[in-house]
């Protein structure tokens, strides 16, 4: 092999080993380092070379490289003290199962690209959707083994499991013309009049999955309480309706990304299903909390839901990148990203639930074995494990929010019922009273968050 000219296993498990110890050294000691780094746009091109090398270079020189180059220009999403964004889930075990993955380096776009990567996801899955409490109609196996209309599929990102399904809605939305007659004339002439409602609160990838398929969308103003309310939906799609839109699509959201809200999921089930609207749940932060059962009552409606979105690497201890979406019925998925070449076999016959073209069921053509690591973390932190690590975090959340209370300085400016909590300084902790007063007050809460 061409590898061996360049590194044999000898060497690969002594260097492997190294990069093993970097590991557990970075996560010992990650508390101790500033989780932003302190350097300029152009910093890397000023220490690295221009063009690649021609010769070969040692492993030694290369790590040495990651330390003194790499390491200062890292933004440390695993720190403690990282609170920029909903952090990037991470744990040993599911770093464990990636090794595995990337030993196979298999492309499982397919049953036959791989039938174990394949079946381990449709396993996988459905432990993760019994987990959170799904219905049965997203699990891609009935109790006697037989296969459903649903089930679940690992996407790199909640941003790329909106635009699928963004797709398969409007697929729906196609036939649905077609039953009323329509030829496909007319039906190309009705496209741009496509409409799919998201609220100002939803993930900025609900306006770029429309952008991405071409349809029009409904940015919807939210309640006083940052969640999309069903008479809200109702009044835009009556709007649009008047002006000759078709509405197809609304994506409801379990967890805003900005103050972890809770939209009215009930509510607007019962709004898509009289208006035949795809409804699709971006729960991929909160969705996680799904696994603690007293968290399931907030999720009321996303029983009815055509498809539910949950990121794993979130707040489910697995790295980056791994995005579980449960669709209810497949059915219009798998149109809108199916693709049949001759190079891509499929297994004829009736072969059950277990045979799954992944290909069908994501943009991409090739996957990566992403459900190894899942299957890691589940087996080796277990349901009670992750129940606990999230209530941990639930705890400590309310700690804080009690701690800013009692602190009198700081208002809370959304609910805490997650691992959220969303505060600022009041204007009254200031002393001064001038005419920059506000300029003040912005930046001590710019000053907080940095």
């Amino acid at each position: 092999f061409l590898f061996l000219l360049n590194m044999n296993p000898s060497e690969f498990r002594k260097y492997g080993k190294n990069v093993v110890d970097s590991v557990a050294d970075y996560y010992e000691n990650i508390n101790t380092v500033s989780p932003f780094p302190n350097v300029e746009p152009g910093y890397l091109f000023k220490l690295l070379p221009h063009e690649a090398p021609d010769n070969p270079e040692q492993f030694e020189d290369i790590q040495d490289d990651i330390e003194t180059k790499i390491m200062p220009g890292i933004t440390h999403w695993q720190s403690p003290n990282f609170y920029a964004w909903f952090s990037s889930s991470s744990s040993f075990p599911a770093m464990l199962g990636d090794y595995y993955s990337l030993m196979f380096n298999i492309i499982g776009f397919s049953w036959i690209g791989s039938p174990a990567a394949a079946e381990l996801e449709v396993l996988v899955m459905d432990w993760l959707g019994k987990l959170l409490g799904l219905d049965e109609r997203y699990l891609a196996l009935n109790k006697n083994g037989s296969g459903n209309r649903g089930g679940g599929a690992i996407q790199t990102t909640a941003s790329e499991s909106l635009v699928a399904c963004m797709a398969a809605g409007r697929e729906m939305a196609l036939d649905r013309l077609r039953d009323q007659g329509l030829n496909e004339d007319e039906i190309d002439r009705l496209r741009y009049k496509l409409t799919a409602y998201v609220s100002d609160q939803t993930h900025s990838s609900g306006e770029k999955a429309a952008n991405v398929i071409g349809c029009k969308v409904h940015i919807i103003r939210t309640d006083a309480a940052f969640s999309l309310t069903k008479n809200a939906l109702l009044a835009a799609i009556d709007k649009d309706k008047s002006r000759g839109r078709i509405p197809f699509f609304v994506c409801g959201t379990f967890g805003t990304t900005n103050t972890a809200a809770i939209d009215d999921l009930a509510g607007i089930a019962e709004v898509a299903r009289a208006e035949h609207l795809w409804f699709h749940v971006d729960a991929s932060y909160a969705g996680a909390a799904l696994t603690c059962p007293e968290f399931r009552p907030l999720a009321r409606g996303i029983e009815q839901v055509d498809s539910l979105s949950v990121n794993p690497h979130k707040w489910l201890l697995t790295n980056f990148d791994c995005s579980a979406l449960w669709i209810a019925d497949s059915k219009y998925l798998t149109s809108a990203m199916g693709i049949e070449r001759e190079y891509l076999p499929r297994v004829q016959g009736n072969n059950g639930a277990f045979v799954r073209e992944f290909s069908d069921w994501q943009i991409p053509l090739g996957r990566r074995f992403r459900a190894l690591k899942l299957w890691f973390v589940m087996r080796m932190y277990g349901a009670s494990g992750i129940r606990a690590h999230i209530r941990n975090h639930v705890e400590q959340a309310k700690w804080l929010e009690a701690q800013l209370i009692a602190d009198g300085r700081f208002e809370i400016m959304a609910p805490v019922v997650f691992g959220l909590v969303v505060f600022r300084a009041k204007p009254c902790a200031l002393n001064s009273r001038t005419s920059e007063y506000q300029d003040q007050a912005n930046k001590l809460n710019d000053d907080l968050v940095k």
